[in-house]
Parts: structure tokens; sequence; C-alpha cells
């Protein structure tokens, strides 16, 4: 069995630079923590994943391979990489494996006949990203007039970032963000065992804004090699006519571009076409409609994922999962 513990899949990753946030051994051993069993398979050195098992009741698991690691298209893996994959699921018990692929809508993703395209995507699958490839002048100029203004009149009016390791104090900001916003919060616990894991190995930085020594906006951001991701962000109510939320994601594009990374991903926007988009942040604030009107302004592409694939192992039981999604 290709099956290999977390310190060979680490020297595994370090010949596939571009790998995503979510193959990184650090993100398999959070999910451990919080209901989640990873694995990791190795084939001939050159197809590699990071299944993630979700624990149900009876003994069952739901699989998760979020953007396996590959050179290849899917069709293109051998089939005996597939054969340990569904080795692995049925011996855990799985109703059904989902993978989403580490491709963009605009490449067509050519997939085994076993798998079907999923009616549901796991993460969000429209982003916006921003090429960092370019000097910060570039950078600053293909922003929107708007964002550019109040990233320097955060600066003017006093507002600083400095990295920040205050936990508690980002969970409460987190929650207070939830609140405002409507979406949902992890618990104080699973940012900090994010935080341990991949500040230790120098690919987080948790960054905070503040305003005469009171904090105002807080973001944690990732990176590996020449991808970086803003995953977590928060604000309170405080001195928001500072615009310091502005002036917080600036410093971590230049964090991330300081790293050696050529994109930066804002991960997620509503799922829409651009036009669509365009058309309606203005008068829509609910979902991730909220945050679309602030992540524009930093001029990125918008980007959609390539579509999810199921595999099943348990129609009747991949049918339940199905009506309970569409209900929730």
């Amino acid at each position: 069995m290709p099956i290999v513990p977390l310190s060979d899949w680490n020297i595994f990753l370090k010949n596939y630079p571009s790998a995503h946030l979510l193959q990184m051994g650090e993100w398999g051993e959070l999910k451990k923590d919080f209901g989640w069993k990873p694995i990791r398979i190795i084939l001939n050195n050159e197809v590699g994943c990071q299944i993630l098992l979700r624990r149900l009741p009876l003994g069952l698991t739901l699989g998760y391979m979020p953007k396996p690691v590959t050179s290849n298209q899917l069709s293109g893996i051998s089939g005996q990489f597939w054969q340990e994959v569904d080795s692995i699921c049925k011996n855990n018990h799985a109703i059904f494996l989902k993978i989403e692929p580490d491709e963009w809508s605009d490449h067509p993703v050519f997939y085994p006949s076993s798998f079907i395209l999923s009616p549901h995507n796991i993460q969000p699958p429209r982003t916006i990203v921003i090429s960092i490839k370019e000097d910060e002048d570039k950078i600053l100029e293909r922003m929107k007039p708007k964002c550019r203004y109040n990233i320097r009149l955060a600066e003017k009016k006093g507002v600083t970032i400095r990295a920040w390791d205050d936990i508690s104090a980002f969970h409460e900001m987190m929650t207070v963000t939830g609140g405002r916003d409507n979406f949902g919060v992890h618990s104080k616990e699973y940012y900090q065992r994010a935080y341990e894991l991949f500040h230790s190995s120098g690919t987080c930085e948790l960054l905070v804004a503040e305003y005469e020594g009171k904090p105002l906006a807080s973001l944690m951001v990732f990176a590996n090699a020449t991808r970086a991701w803003y995953v977590y962000g928060a604000s309170n109510d405080q001195e928001r006519n500072r615009m310091p939320t502005y002036l917080l994601q600036w410093e971590a594009i230049r964090w991330a571009k300081a790293r050696g990374c050529d994109e930066y991903d804002l991960w997620g926007v509503p799922d829409e076409n651009e036009e669509t988009l365009e058309s309606n942040f203005e008068s829509r604030q609910a979902g991730l409609w909220g945050v679309y009107r602030f992540k524009r302004g930093f001029g990125g592409e918008v980007k959609r994922a390539a579509q999810a694939l199921d595999k099943i192992y348990n129609p009747l039981l991949y049918w339940a999962y199905l009506k309970f999604i569409g209900n929730r």
C-alpha cells in the first residue's frame, strides 16, 4: 500500500511547489483534531493525495480529496492509484468520495468514468485571485481607485499593522464579524491549532490592524511556495471610518509577496459570473455578497474552480446525503 506517514508526505510536497493549501500536511493534522481522519498516499512519486475521512455514526465516513497533487489530468492517473483510493475508502466504510480538482473551470477536467459531476462543492467554488508577481506599484495600480484611496486613508488616519498571536482576541473578533455578516465561526481551539501548526513552519501569519493600540481588524494568511490564501478575516465595530481592513489586506499581500508568492487568493465570492457580480454587488449583502464589494477592489481576476466530482460507494446513503444537503 502506498500509504505514507506525514514526514514522507511533506518530502513529496517539496517537489510540487504549487500544491494547494488543503493538501499541506498541516491541514490534515488540523482536520484530524476536529473530526476528520487524514490518510496520505503516493504512487511512484508522481501523484499523491491527502484524503480526509469525516467520521459519521455507525462507523460510516464521508471521503474528501481536496485539490489532489498531480502533474496529470485526473483521467491520466494510473488505475492502480484509483484502486488504492477505492481500497482506502471502502476499508473506512465511506459512503462516497468527493474530489475537488486543483483546476479552474476554464480548463477542461477529464476524469475517470467511475466519477460523476457533483451537485455540491465543499469549498466556495468562485474566488478572486490577485497576481502579485509585479512590483508593489503595479499591484496597487490594478486596484480600484477607491481601494487604493482607502489603503492610504488608513495610513493617514494612524492605522498600523503588525504580527499578532492573541488567538482569544482574534476569535472574539471573528464572533463579532460572524454575527454581523451571518457566517459560521470556528471554535477558538480550531484557530489556535491552525496557528500553531502553520505558523511554526513559517507558512502562516496572523496580522492585526490597530489604532492607538486598540485592535480593529485581523486576518490569518497562509502561503505555500508560489501561492497564498486569505482564509480567515475579522473586524470589530470600532473606528471603521479609518478603513483598517484595507490596509490590513494590503499588508497581507505584501507579506505573501515577500515570501516569493506569485498569486494571492481571496478565497470565496458568490458563485455568479462576473457580469452578475458587478451588476448586483451594491444591492445584495447576504452570504458572500457582503464581502465581494470589499474583495473586488483589490484588482484580481474572478475565477471559478472546476466542479467537484463524486465517487459513490453506497448509492442509497449518497441519495440521503444529497437530500439532506438540499434541505439545508
